[in-house]
């Protein structure tokens, strides 16, 4: 019987972490997507270097510089530029996350 309950919690284990990995997919239809180069614009007008912009589960994958020197990965819903997932790694001295936060939230994307 013991086998048996460890298959049930490790199948149950399974689909909760299904589940959670499909948050991070973008759905929007490429019908509507925005060009890489109108992200890459609005990403340097901040000061950011792109290095790389990617299709990765249906959204848009920015690897960069910010204009402190950090590193940032970053995933962008493709139709609207939103951003969705932001991770950086800060430098000593490298300012603060304070310096991400989108400061108009109301301006859609053109």
């Amino acid at each position: 019987m013991k086998p048996l309950t460890l298959a049930g919690a490790a199948l149950a284990g399974l689909i909760i972490s299904s589940t959670a990995l499909a948050d991070d997919h973008c759905t929007d239809p490429v019908a509507d997507w925005q060009p890489r180069e109108v992200l890459r614009q609005q990403l340097e007008q901040h000061g950011w270097t792109v290095n790389r912009i990617k299709v990765d589960d249906g959204c848009y994958e920015v690897k960069g510089v910010d204009k402190n020197g950090n590193k940032f990965e970053a995933k962008y819903a493709p139709a609207s530029l939103q951003i969705r997932k932001l991770e950086i790694k800060f430098k000593e001295g490298g300012g603060d996350a304070a310096d991400y936060l989108d400061k108009n939230p109301d301006q859609s994307a053109r």
